[in-house]
C-alpha cells in the first residue's frame, strides 16, 4: 500500500490531496480557505458605484432647477425693463 500526500497554498486556499494505492484508485481532495473576503470587497465596490451614480444624478437636477431659476429671474428683469422703458416713454411724451 501507498499513500501521497501532497499540500498546497496560495496564501489563501489550502488544498490538500491524499491518494492511496490498494489495488483499486481512490483519491481524497480536502481543500479548506476562501473566506469570502473577495465576495464582501466586491459587495461594497458595487454599493460605492451604486451611492456615487445616484450623487452624480441628483446633482445634476440641482444644476438643471438652478439655471430655470435663474432663466426665470432674467425673464422677469426683461419684462420689468420693458415696463421702465415705456413708462419713461409715456413721461417723456407728457413733457414735451
Amino acid at each position: 500500500m501507498v499513500d501521497r500526500v501532497v499540500e498546497r497554498t496560495d496564501g489563501v486556499t489550502s488544498e490538500r490531496v491524499t491518494e492511496t494505492d490498494s489495488g483499486a484508485s481512490t483519491v481524497v481532495v480536502e481543500r479548506s480557505g476562501g473566506s469570502g473576503a473577495g465576495l464582501l470587497i466586491g459587495l461594497a465596490v458595487l454599493i460605492l458605484v451604486v451611492v456615487g451614480a445616484l450623487y452624480l444624478v441628483n446633482q445634476n437636477s440641482r444644476e438643471n432647477i438652478k439655471t430655470d431659476a435663474i432663466t426665470s429671474a432674467a425673464k422677469d428683469v426683461g419684462s420689468a425693463a420693458k415696463d421702465v422703458g415705456g413708462a419713461a416713454k409715456d413721461a417723456a411724451k407728457k413733457v414735451e
